[in-house]
């Protein structure tokens, strides 16, 4: 299977309620306009992270040291922003997932990027004999092979959001992935990186699987983001087993320095 550019502009046919095949969220989650996927930061920081939340007014992000991903309400208005720049501080960024409006007079974009949002629909997963959990001692390490490899941000306390797994060559940190965000039901798979002189080796893929059926073994459904025109790695979920379920957007802002 691949993924054409077609593909990432149609998704899959839902189910009555609203759900796509491998969708175990209950029933009428869904259709009443509140799929923990359509906003993930949210229910995540209202669930499972809420121990790894800052809260201001209607917002909620993530400690800075933890990740960038911020929750705004889909109807923000200046009190709001206002909000976002005292909880980043002048000249601070933020993180939105999906937020489709715009931004405020005087902030800056630091990026804008469409994506996509793939979950399990019935993945061979199965652990990987060669792969060791990862913790708060191999953040250095994990640090350096994302500095190279560039998978997305990955911030000192990012190992406390799940299970991170690596592939060790000669003692070094060659290949990694992880859990990031868990709203309601599911987990994001993420951080899904390998070291330029070990790529065509197969090693993401036996890692996605591999913390993939960790989650599933919580009973948890796997679910990824990828940038829509990185084809690669999208070609690569969907054949693992992960179809398109959403469009997304992902923006990056920052505060004016004067707040």
């Amino acid at each position: 299977m691949s993924a054409s550019r077609q593909s990432v502009q149609h998704p899959p046919e839902r189910s009555r309620d609203g759900r796509v095949p491998g969708d175990r969220t209950p029933a009428g989650t869904a259709s009443s306009g509140l799929h923990p996927l359509d906003h993930p930061v949210r229910s995540a920081l209202t669930g499972a992270h809420a121990h790894l939340a800052e809260r201001r007014g209607r917002l909620l992000r993530y400690a800075p040291d933890v990740s960038p991903w911020l929750a705004l309400p889909e109807d923000a208005d200046e009190a709001d922003w206002a909000d976002v720049a005292a909880l980043a501080g002048p000249g601070g960024g933020v993180s939105l997932a999906g937020h489709p409006g715009p931004t405020p007079d005087g902030w800056e974009i630091l990026f804008r990027a469409e994506g996509v949002q793939l979950v399990d629909a019935g993945a061979a997963t199965a652990p990987d004999p060669e792969a060791v959990r990862l913790g708060p001692a191999d953040v250095p390490e994990i640090l350096d092979l994302v500095e190279r490899t560039r998978p997305g941000p990955f911030l000192p306390r990012t190992v406390e959001m799940g299970t991170y797994l690596g592939i060790r060559r000669g003692g070094a940190l060659v290949a990694m992935a992880g859990e990031r965000m868990r709203p309601a039901g599911h987990s994001e798979i993420s951080a899904v990186c390998t070291a330029q002189e070990f790529r065509g080796q197969g090693l993401a893929a036996r890692l996605v699987l591999a913390v993939a059926d960790g989650i599933k073994a919580r009973g948890d459904v796997p679910f990824l983001h990828a940038a829509a025109d990185n084809t690669n790695a999208v070609r690569l979920y969907e054949k693992l087993g992960f179809p398109l379920r959403r469009t997304t957007r992902f923006v990056a802002v920052r505060v004016p320095p004067t707040g």
